[in-house]
């Protein structure tokens, strides 16, 4: 059950904060870091794909989560932070290796710390949706 409801929850949680944090608050930066012809327009997107892809991410933290042990609130946020980091890190500099997507290093910078918060706080949401007992 604790998989589940991590998942699910988290799962909610990247898709708001990240509409949040990459769709209002970062959008001016996004537009002058990254090569943005390459997005969908809004009306576009093909949402069954962006459900799935929020629901994997959150079944791999969830499952990371649980095999680490977290128990605690900082446990959650801490681990995921650091998971977070490193997956934004791996993810940016390999399309910044290959591609043009990402157009300087700042907004490797700057990606990797929205990351870093975010999957903290999901860590924090999947901790907290596990409640005291299985």
């Amino acid at each position: 059950m604790k998989i589940l409801k991590g998942t699910i929850f988290g799962a909610i949680a990247f898709f708001f904060l990240g509409w949040l944090v990459w769709g209002i608050l970062l959008m001016d930066f996004s537009m002058n870091n990254y090569n943005t012809e390459i997005y969908l327009p809004e009306d576009e997107m093909i949402w069954w794909a962006m459900i799935v892809s929020n629901l994997a991410l959150a079944l791999m933290y969830t499952l990371i989560l649980k095999w680490a042990g977290a128990k605690t609130i900082v446990d959650g946020v801490k681990i995921a932070a650091i998971i977070g980091a490193l997956y934004a890190l791996s993810i940016d500099l390999g399309y910044y290796s290959m591609t043009n997507v990402i157009l300087n290093l700042s907004a490797i910078v700057v990606d990797v710390l929205a990351y870093l918060v975010i999957s903290a706080i999901t860590g924090l949401v999947i901790v907290l949706s596990w409640g005291k007992k299985d």
